[in-house]
């Protein structure tokens, strides 16, 4: 039983994949903290109520909440970006030899 349990850990690539899942998580955690503290401040320097997740656009009795979805937007940004970069960057093909 165990003997088939680490069988299918080998197969299926599941200590990979746990260890992507945690890297990922951590990213993203990173990748927050990057935009709430160092991004956002900037943007909301030039808000009018110079807080970001307060941001509103009105559009006559309508009121868009704004300031969670950019920091959101942005968030996905970044992440989609570098994982871009690290799965472009590790899986690069090596030219052939002739």
């Amino acid at each position: 039983m165990l003997g088939e349990f680490k069988a299918f850990l080998k197969q299926h690539n599941v200590v990979g994949l746990a260890v992507a899942v945690v890297i990922g998580g951590a990213v993203g955690k990173l990748v927050t903290a990057l935009v709430a503290d160092l991004i956002m401040p900037i943007i909301g320097a030039l808000t009018p109520q110079g807080n970001w997740r307060e941001a509103v656009i009105q559009v006559g009795n309508i009121k868009f909440a704004v300031g969670d979805f950019i920091g959101a937007f942005i968030d996905f940004v970044i992440i989609a970006a570098v994982i871009f970069i690290i799965v472009k960057t590790f899986l690069k093909e090596k030219p052939e030899k002739r």
